[in-house]
């Protein structure tokens, strides 16, 4: 198993949960609620109204890529006679079966789901927030996440998008321009509709916040990159993906070489028998869905040296040429614990003994990871937390505090770290040692995963209003303080628990990134 196989691998439980809940959620016991019907440049389209909210899914953004349109930039949807039915999600991007129920093969996927309270409107919009959905570049989905607390307690506009994914999304080909890049395309697609659409559904297409979680946070790092992206979003916000992600590091997204990016496609395109074809783009766009899916990399990730992405995101920000808009970001206390604790319950244990191992595996150079062996001691039934902490700290707590700190000398950035040590779990089972605040953990608190609500205690609860709170003043004004929440400072880094929000400066030295700055 490759190291991003790892990531994707154990990553893509999130999406199954999601996926598994949206299914399997009870209808309603309710009447139908009342449709309402907009009208936007590509004709009319049908929502659902429900209590103080409406809902618009399933809305085409782009044409299908199928057929000639397959690894091509996306192109302006067609505009459809009567009225689109905008009451249920649309098919979710091609995926393998297993990581969501029954996967998809299903290429007429590039659509958007707008939530948007029932008193916006274009007399009076709101800001907007468009999403986009974490799964390791490999799965996920806009429909996974019900928004409507933040639509109504913010009073914005949530937009959540599809994207193509898997070697659909980032297949690279020395033959196929825009290769590597087709999924932060279509990111930038779903962009320009909602400046030019959104006004329709009550939002503000000058004030618009493009937010992300894990890839989806990464494919934000990549945007602010992009000179492409210029003008499409006023703000930005990065959960759990660093734009400083390392490839050697295995587990938070990151971009690769176009070099390295054609090499993992003409494996594949030898794969699918396509590597000796007269015309390979020609062959590959007549492969079966489920037989490239079956074939492809697990590791996927964008390429750089492309013309969206000319850069390095890693890079790109560190010499300050990125979009100069301001920046919420953060992580979770515990990001690693439920990468370790999938590795343990796959048949991996960390104990003293085979601790030296396990960190080889991860980091090859001996160096390394005898240095790490001694910043991380192991004891007797420590290892499960431990192997965590430097999956955390390695990926994901130092990369972000880096890159915060980049970012805040051309823009106003304010940083968070997700705190609750009894987040719902978002997996079944028992996990070998309790996870604390894993990745993920914080988005039940700003969306109803897969259509349900986590269960929470009231303390959790009035976390979650906060969240929601600063995270819809910060899409609002660019300033997440208000009158009803602790202060944040932009000196510090904001530390979210419930009943204990408080600022600290010592994310830095519990997370040992003087280490693993100076590891290399």
């Amino acid at each position: 198993m490759t190291m991003h196989r790892v990531l994707t691998t154990l990553g893509c439980a999130l999406t199954a949960m999601l996926a598994t809940a949206w299914s399997a959620a009870p209808p309603t016991p309710h009447a139908r609620p009342a449709a309402t019907t907009v009208r936007i440049d590509d004709g009319l389209v049908r929502g659902a109204a429900h209590d103080g909210y409406r809902t618009f899914e399933g809305i085409p953004y782009a044409a299908p890529p199928i057929g000639s349109l397959r690894w091509e930039p996306p192109r302006r949807p067609a505009s459809w006679p009567g009225t689109q039915d905008a009451t249920r999600p649309a098919s979710t991007c091609p995926q393998p079966p297993g990581e969501v129920p029954g996967g998809s093969t299903d290429e007429d996927c590039l659509h958007l789901n707008v939530t948007t309270p029932d008193n916006a409107g274009p007399a009076h919009p709101r800001p907007v927030i468009v999403w986009l959905h974490g799964g390791g570049f490999t799965t996920g989905a806009g429909s996974s996440y019900d928004a409507h607390r933040m639509a109504t307690r913010g009073d914005v506009v949530v937009v959540t998008v599809n994207y193509r994914l898997g070697a659909l999304g980032f297949l690279a080909h020395s033959g196929l321009p825009g290769s590597g890049t087709f999924g932060l395309a279509d990111q930038q697609a779903a962009l320009r509709w909602v400046r030019a659409e959104i006004g329709a559904f009550g939002g503000d297409a000058h004030n618009v916040t493009l937010a992300g979680e894990s890839a989806g946070g990464y494919s934000v790092c990549a945007q602010l990159a992009s000179p492409a992206a210029a003008g499409l979003f006023d703000r930005a916000i990065i959960e759990s993906g660093p734009c400083t992600g390392r490839p050697d590091r295995p587990f938070a997204p990151s971009s690769v070489p176009l070099s390295t990016a054609r090499t993992v496609g003409a494996n594949l395109t030898a794969q699918v028998g396509c590597g000796s074809a007269r015309d390979v783009m020609a062959c590959l766009r007549r492969v079966d869905v489920s037989r490239l899916l079956a074939a492809q990399n697990a590791d996927q990730q964008p390429a750089y040296a492309t013309s969206l992405l000319p850069t390095d995101p890693a890079a790109a920000i560190a010499a300050g040429h990125f979009h100069r808009v301001p920046v919420l970001i953060g992580t979770n206390h515990d990001e690693g614990n439920g990468w370790a604790a999938g590795i343990i319950q796959a048949g991996n244990p960390v104990t003293p003994d085979s601790w030296p191992d396990v960190v080889s595996a991860f980091f090859p150079s001996p160096g390394q990871a005898k240095a790490i062996v001694r910043e991380y001691p192991v004891h007797r039934t420590d290892g499960g937390p431990v192997f965590g902490a430097v999956i955390g700290d390695a990926d994901f707590a130092c990369p972000t505090a880096h890159t915060n700190d980049l970012l805040a000398a051309h823009v106003p950035v304010w940083s968070y770290e997700f705190a609750d040590e009894h987040a719902p779990p978002l997996t079944p089972g028992t996990p070998p040692f309790p996870l604390g605040a894993p990745h993920a953990s914080e988005l039940s608190y700003l969306f109803d995963l897969g259509g349900r609500p986590r269960d929470l205690t009231p303390a959790q609860h009035r976390l979650a209003n906060t969240m929601i709170d600063y995270w819809t003043r910060f899409a609002r004004t660019a300033d997440p303080n208000g009158p009803s929440s602790p202060h944040w400072s932009r000196q510090t880094v904001l530390s979210l628990a419930p009943d204990h929000i408080v600022p600290t400066r010592t994310t830095q030295p519990r997370h040992h990134c003087t280490f693993w700055n100076t590891l290399g």
